[in-house]
Order: structure tokens, then C-alpha cells, then sequence
């Protein structure tokens, strides 16, 4: 049975909410480019220091940055979680110009 009580989550008549996909999705998404299919996350802080393959720079603990991994090799040595790398949103997005 119902109770009488109203939620509290969403108050009576308010509109609906879109979901926010990139939330829900970790953010992460697809990039297809020249050099391949990509799974791109966006990373706002991390407690580690990486070395940003463009660059070959550190980034920084803290540091916004983008964390991509290729999905078009199978098995390879960029295959799945192995293959992560953390770039610098600048470096990522310049990327095609480096080769």
C-alpha cells in the first residue's frame, strides 16, 4: 500500500530532470580518428603521476587531463587496460598534428 507521503527526491509537479550521460557514463566515450578507434575518459584529478605520450612531460598529480586507450587492437600491447595513456587535454586534442 502507498504511503500518503510525498518524495522528497522530486517535488510534486517539477519537471523531469535529463539524464546527464556523461555522468552516468563515467565519462567515457568513442573518438574515431586517423590513428584509430579510441575510448576516451576524462580524468579530473589523480593521485599518481603520469608521463603524457605527446609530450613526454609529466602530469601532474591533480591535474585535469584525459586518459585514452585504443579499442581496435585485439591482443596488442594497447589492447584494453594495459594500453591506457594519460595525456594532457592540450596534447590529445593536438595529437593528429604530431605525426
Amino acid at each position: 500500500m502507498p504511503s500518503n507521503r510525498r518524495s522528497s527526491k522530486r517535488p510534486y509537479a517539477a519537471d523531469h530532470v535529463p539524464l546527464d550521460v556523461e555522468r552516468a557514463t563515467g565519462g567515457r566515450r568513442s573518438e574515431s580518428a586517423a590513428d584509430g578507434e579510441w575510448v576516451v575518459q576524462r580524468i579530473r584529478s589523480s593521485d599518481k603521476t603520469y608521463i603524457c605520450p605527446a609530450c613526454r612531460q609529466e602530469v601532474t598529480p591533480g591535474t585535469a587531463h584525459v586518459v585514452a586507450w585504443k579499442t581496435d587492437v585485439l591482443g596488442g600491447p594497447e589492447a584494453g587496460l594495459d594500453g591506457r595513456r594519460h595525456w594532457h587535454n592540450s596534447c590529445w586534442q593536438r595529437r593528429a598534428n604530431l605525426r
